[in-house]
């Protein structure tokens, strides 16, 4: 499950990014016309939490934009990686089915991720490549289109 893509040009983001959530809210009246249960389940939690974080910021003066979007995808994701591992070990290929169906359902609104090799790109043009300096450069620069646990994965190995 990997969302790597090739080293080109590493300052990509999808320009029809701009309105995240509609798409999603699009997919899931779709997958309720089609009574997929297992689309409009994972489509719901994502809705569902994008709304809370939009209450939450809304009370702090902020608001929820389609980078805070791309961060619930993300957390989404790792979520289900998680449950699937769990279901694996436990040898319940159906709901390990299900699980890489959600998958598949919402990793299609995700902005390009930034590859391996971009990621060391990146961090081999910075001038202060401490770890803490490293980590606020991507969250800062790059959230929803990069794999924080990645980056310092492949900080730590430079």
């Amino acid at each position: 499950m990997e969302w790597l893509g090739s080293c080109s040009k590493f300052n990509h983001i999808r320009e029809d990014l701009n309105m995240l959530i509609d798409e999603i809210k699009k997919a899931n009246m779709q997958a309720m016309k089609e009574r997929d249960s297992v689309k409009r389940g994972i489509l719901s939690v994502v809705i569902t939490k994008y709304n809370n974080l939009a209450i939450e910021l809304k009370a702090k003066g902020q608001e929820a934009n389609d980078v805070s979007c791309a961060n619930i995808i993300q957390k989404t994701i790792k979520e289900l990686e998680d449950e699937r591992a769990n279901f694996d070990e436990l040898g319940r290929a159906d709901k390990v089915a299900e699980i890489d169906k959600q998958y598949e359902t919402i990793k299609v609104f995700l902005p390009k991720q930034l590859s391996e090799c971009e990621i060391k790109e990146i961090i081999s043009s910075l001038e202060d490549k401490s770890m803490p300096s490293i980590m606020k450069h991507f969250k800062a620069n790059y959230d929803g289109q990069v794999n924080m646990s990645l980056v310092s994965v492949i900080a730590r190995n430079l």
